[in-house]
């Protein structure tokens, strides 16, 4: 992890050191030929060509070459995309700024077109990203004993999670019948009897945490004991009712590593409307994990979520984050993984005894998210 670390430091160092090295032949060339007598236009396009050859270089021989993951720096189109929209800015700006010293006006407009560069190198990089997920990709079975495993985290739902595992047998009896269906119930430490009733139900496994570690924890340890072909969980109240599973296995087993539900989706049945603070605590939730992260996904938090089995090792039980904000965690390494992911319309039912609180679960999903930034520089996730 220690050597993970000094390469992120090293890259980032990089980094820098290329931008500034871009920088400096920016401004310098205009300003030099600007000097010999080249008209502002001229110069400044040729300093702008100039710059972009050297961050292009730069960046894919020294900053990024050995990062497999990248998108950016190993699709020239998009890189070109980006370098033209920056450059028209550049030039709009010291045009338009000709009462100002050129040194101030080129330096406005480099300010300007970086800020221009970070939103439009994130939003084409987002275009690519999903084009590059949104086609199944491998065609071969998954490892398994089982078709589908179900992996409920529960707690403190002792109350209702013997119905709940009874309807999801009933809602999945075609599966039940050919013996091709898994319930793993993970306790997360709940101090009443969930284990107990759990177990009375007939779930297949029940795993029992002594204290409390968070729904991230609860779902990547039962993924782990899980022996479907497709692993998928869902939330113990049934918000997302148990027989849409069947496409969500349905689409594991057309080739995507990954299908996730979608409240958004324009199929999505929803029998009664979201509260606005949650609603409004969702969509902010899902703009901080595209402005701090990558992924570009209209429904982070949606609680039903399906995974190849050979694809849980890369994006479920090697996560970090125990509570709430591990969906967000799944879905970056999805795209660090390269993997291959759609988004399915669901039906949700949402339960009025929900464990989930809005401002409080936003707000540690957040800081998850940061957390999510520092692991991976860590290299926790290599």
């Amino acid at each position: 992890m220690r050597v993970s670390a000094q390469i992120d430091g090293l890259r980032i160092r990089r980094f820098v050191s290329v931008g500034a090295v871009a920088s400096v032949v920016d401004g310098g060339v205009l300003l030099g030929l600007h000097h010999a007598g080249v008209n502002v236009i001229a110069a400044n396009g040729a300093a702008l060509l100039a710059a972009a050859l050297v961050s292009y270089a730069g960046h894919r021989r020294f900053t990024l070459g050995d990062d497999r993951h990248d998108r950016w720096i190993r699709q020239p189109p998009v890189f070109v995309v980006v370098a033209l929209s920056a450059a028209l800015v550049d030039m709009a700006i010291v045009i338009t700024a000709s009462r100002w010293p050129l040194a101030v006006a080129k330096a406005v407009a480099m300010l300007a077109a970086a800020i221009l560069r970070l939103f439009a190198h994130r939003l084409v990089l987002f275009r690519v990203v999903r084009r590059g997920q949104s086609e199944p990709t491998r065609f071969v079975p998954a490892p398994g004993e089982v078709r589908l495993s179900v992996v409920i985290p529960a707690f403190r739902e002792g109350k209702r999670i013997g119905a709940s595992v009874r309807e999801v047998r009933r809602e999945l009896a075609e599966l039940e019948r050919a013996g091709d269906l898994e319930i793993v119930v993970v306790d997360d430490g709940s101090p009443d009897d969930t284990t107990a009733e759990a177990h009375a139900a007939g779930a297949d496994q029940v795993i029992t945490f002594p204290k409390n570690r968070g729904k991230g924890a609860a779902v990547r340890t039962g993924a782990q004991k899980a022996r479907g072909r497709t692993v998928a969980f869902i939330d113990a109240d049934l918000s997302y009712p148990p027989a849409q599973l069947m496409s969500f296995l349905a689409a594991i087993e057309a080739g995507y590593d990954v299908a996730i539900g979608n409240r958004h989706h324009c199929d999505t049945m929803i029998h009664q409307r979201q509260s606005p603070t949650r609603s409004f605590g969702s969509r902010i939730v899902n703009m901080a994990s595209s402005l701090l992260l990558l992924g570009n996904y209209r429904d982070t938090q949606c609680g039903c979520k399906a995974f190849r089995s050979d694809a849980l090792p890369q994006v479920v039980t090697c996560g970090q984050i125990d509570r709430f904000g591990f969906d967000i965690e799944v879905l970056y390494l999805v795209e660090r993984r390269g993997l291959s992911l759609v988004e399915l319309p669901v039906e949700l039912v949402p339960s009025p005894s929900t464990t989930v609180r809005a401002v409080r679960d936003g707000i540690g999903i957040i800081f998850d998210i940061l957390r999510v930034r520092g692991h991976e520089q860590k290299g926790a996730y290599r």
